[in-house]
């Protein structure tokens, strides 16, 4: 029978089985250096035949931290913060730190009762997570313990940033559409004020200008994020661009909402169009009919890089500036 909670294997069972004292076996355990390569060994099959579990919450109060992160986000319902905390969890976990979460639904009293609170738990840590690439309010001046922004940009310029490399996945979508051939591209995106947004159109311009080129259309479309958008702005195209053989779009809902409208007026995709979306959203681009070649943002990495920057901070090596992660392109049947 197992033992109960009262009855856990202490650190001077696995000391009393190993015949060393209780300091040896501590520092058998953690690694030190004081202890003969015999002792450590004998040590830890003590350890490993007592089933030990260390007091993780111990071994941090020891070295003045609780192990535990403040994950702050607006929009936990949203598509870009649920893969960002898992690649956080991931890495934490690894690392033997747990996360704590906390949706401000966007809300900036809510946003400073988190905060209070978190600090309150001695936290060693924020993530801060955007929906956007946009510009937040630095809170790093109000908390003494390091911050790594994920998905946004902070106002404080001595931050550490973590974004999305838009100019880069829009090119990486333009090489790709050129590359197959094709000579008339559009783009259909969201609203102008949204940063990703207008960082996705220069780079569109900037890679055609580069191959001599300009926009199918003149100018790029801008509307909703949505597949309503999509199919309006496609009918919208072939009634005033009809010689479009691409249309690259700002994300997979637009896209999918694209593909409708070219479906029913006629248009084949990928033979008559090609279409390339934006996120690797899997409801949308896996589903959609044809399915879509899209741009990954590699949010769970975005996450894993903001707990390794986070613990390199906590190990007094902190960085600072806006970082641009990679993305990749996913091709699939609209573009194939």
């Amino acid at each position: 029978m197992g033992r109960r909670r009262s009855e856990a294997v202490t650190l001077g069972d696995v000391a009393k089985r190993a015949g060393v004292s209780i300091a040896t076996a501590s520092k058998a355990i953690n690694d030190r250096d004081e202890v003969a390569a015999a002792t450590r060994a004998r040590v830890l099959r003590a350890a490993a035949e007592l089933s030990f579990q260390p007091n993780v919450l111990a071994q941090g109060l020891v070295a003045g931290r609780t192990r535990a992160i403040g994950l702050l986000t607006d929009e936990l319902d949203g598509r870009f913060a649920i893969p960002i905390l898992l690649g956080a969890e991931n890495a934490l976990s690894d690392l033997q730190m747990s996360v704590l979460l906390c949706d401000t639904r966007g809300d900036a009293i809510r946003r400073n009762h988190y905060i209070r609170t978190l600090l309150a738990r001695q936290v060693d840590g924020f993530i801060v997570v955007g929906d956007s690439n946009d510009v937040r309010t630095s809170i790093t001046a109000d908390i003494p313990v390091p911050a790594v922004y994920v998905y946004c940009r902070s106002t404080n310029p001595d931050d550490l940033c973590l974004v999305s490399d838009d100019p880069g996945g829009a090119r990486l979508a333009i090489e790709h559409l050129t590359a197959l051939g094709r000579r008339h591209i559009a783009h259909i995106t969201g609203p102008q004020h949204y940063r990703a947004a207008r960082d996705r159109v220069a780079a569109v311009r900037t890679v055609l200008a580069e191959q001599g080129r300009s926009l199918a259309g003149g100018e790029p479309l801008h509307g909703e994020w949505s597949q309503r958008w999509g199919r309006h702005a496609a009918r919208l195209l072939a009634a005033t661009a009809p010689e479009v053989d691409a249309v690259f779009c700002g994300n997979d809902q637009i896209a999918s909402g694209v593909a409708q409208a070219l479906t029913e007026l006629g248009r084949r995709v990928p033979d008559d169009v090609a279409i390339v979306g934006y996120d690797n959203w899997e409801i949308f681009a896996a589903d959609c009919k044809p399915p879509l070649t899209t741009i990954d943002l590699n949010l769970q990495q975005l996450g894993a890089t903001a707990v390794t920057h986070l613990f390199a901070a906590l190990e007094g090596s902190p960085a600072a500036g806006v970082v641009r992660q990679p993305c990749r392109l996913v091709v699939r049947e609209s573009t194939a």
